[in-house]
């Protein structure tokens, strides 16, 4: 189902497919099983090591690709313990740097596996800390 959303990058008003809410029956491992119908997949890692993003069951990322009339949306989405949050781009480049920000915050908490060498910023993160990691990702689609 798809819903109104204001793309982060460009504050264009789009529509767009919803991260499924958590249904407050299970942990985080069935809110996963909800993507399966869905256009999200799980991102279980970021960067070129494949470091984690997220903690499972509490921390999960997911991501998802949709096209409206003005061309592609990268979207991704963020299970807290229950809680969700999606976020739209139109540019793909903005879109890797907020998922980059995101997880580095995690990073930096010691609330997931990151690099032991961060720096005190995302914005200063090396380029392989910014960008997908292709070994492997959950459902049916890879991150772009």
């Amino acid at each position: 189902m798809n819903n109104q959303f204001t793309t982060q990058d460009t504050c264009e008003t789009v529509q767009a497919p919803q991260l499924p809410a958590d249904d407050r029956t299970g942990d985080g491992y069935d809110w996963m099983g909800t993507l399966a119908e869905t256009p999200w997949a799980v991102l279980p890692n970021w960067g070129s090591e494949g470091w984690d993003a997220g903690a499972w069951p509490y921390i999960i990322f997911a991501a998802a690709k949709h096209t409206d009339a003005e061309g592609p949306l990268y979207g991704y989405g963020l299970y807290i313990e229950g809680d969700t949050h999606t976020h739209w781009f139109r540019n793909q480049t903005t879109y890797h740097d907020a998922i980059t920000a995101a997880v580095f915050d995690f990073w930096k908490l010691g609330q997931s596996s990151g690099p032991e060498d961060l720096p005190g910023t995302a914005a200063e993160l090396p380029s392989r800390y910014r960008k997908p990691y292709f070994g492997w990702i959950l459902g049916r689609e890879t991150v772009e």
